[in-house]
Parts: structure tokens; sequence; C-alpha cells
């Protein structure tokens, strides 16, 4: 009873640290050219503008139309909710080897560098079946942005 109690009291104090955490999700951007803004709305003036389609990004917020995005390099603003989908993509964070199966045991296909996007196709635990040019194959889900 006393350790339910003290865990209520820790969520009336800092309810936003546990709930935002699990509010967040990642989505893509729909095109090649978003514009990011300084508030939720039209009328803000323009942060920065990614040039990469697929890009996936964090949403941590949202307002009417716009969404808090956040991406892997911690640069954060509003876009839009048009120009996002439900598209999964993934940014390496650290050179990783493709694989044709899902076990570091199978054959390896090619060696990606650190900061490529990738297109997944499916997941299961640990291991996700991407896209990337002309190959398909698995990738380990350590150290990776989008999921």
């Amino acid at each position: 009873m006393q350790k339910l109690l003290i865990i209520l009291i820790f969520l009336l104090i800092n309810p936003s640290s546990v709930i935002s955490e699990e509010n967040d999700y990642f989505l893509s951007l729909k095109k090649n050219k978003v514009y990011v803004r300084y508030g939720p709305g039209k009328n803000y003036p323009i942060k920065y503008i990614y040039k990469k389609k697929f890009l996936p990004i964090k949403v941590i917020d949202k307002k009417d139309n716009f969404r808090k995005i956040i991406d892997h390099k911690k640069n954060s603003g509003w876009i839009h909710r048009i120009m996002l989908r439900k598209l999964n993509s993934l940014i390496i964070l650290e050179d990783k080897i493709v694989f044709k199966k899902s076990s570091k045991f199978s054959k390896p296909l090619v060696k990606l560098k650190k900061g490529r996007l990738v297109i997944i196709k499916k997941c299961k635990v640990n291991w996700c079946r991407i896209e990337t040019n002309d190959y398909i194959g698995w990738i380990d889900t350590k150290n990776v942005w989008g999921i």
C-alpha cells in the first residue's frame, strides 16, 4: 500500500515525463521539401527546411493540424500533418551489415554506413527487414532511429 502511495505521489508531481514518452511516435516525411516552423501555425516563421523524403521523425506534441517533431540530430520544430506519413523508415546510427536472414550467422549482403536512410518492410524482435537501393535484407535494430 505504501509503495502504491509513493508511486501515485510521484506521478502527481511529475506526470509529463511518464505520459509524454508513451505518446511519442515515429512518422516519415511525405515530400522532398518540408518546412519546419518555430510554432504550430503557418503564420510562424520557417526555422529550417527538410529536403529528404521518407526521413523518420519523432512526433512529441500536437496542436490542431501541426505536429511538434524532433529528428535524429535533436533538431525540433513544427510541421503540418499533411506533410507526414506512416511509412516506416530508419536512419542507421552506426555502420551496419545487412544480412540475408534475421540472424548474424546468415549471409552478409552489404555494409551500410552511418546516416543511411532505409525503408522498413517488416520487423521482428530485434530485427527489421529493410530495403535500400538494390538490396533487401535484415538488420539488427540496435542503434537505429525510427522505431
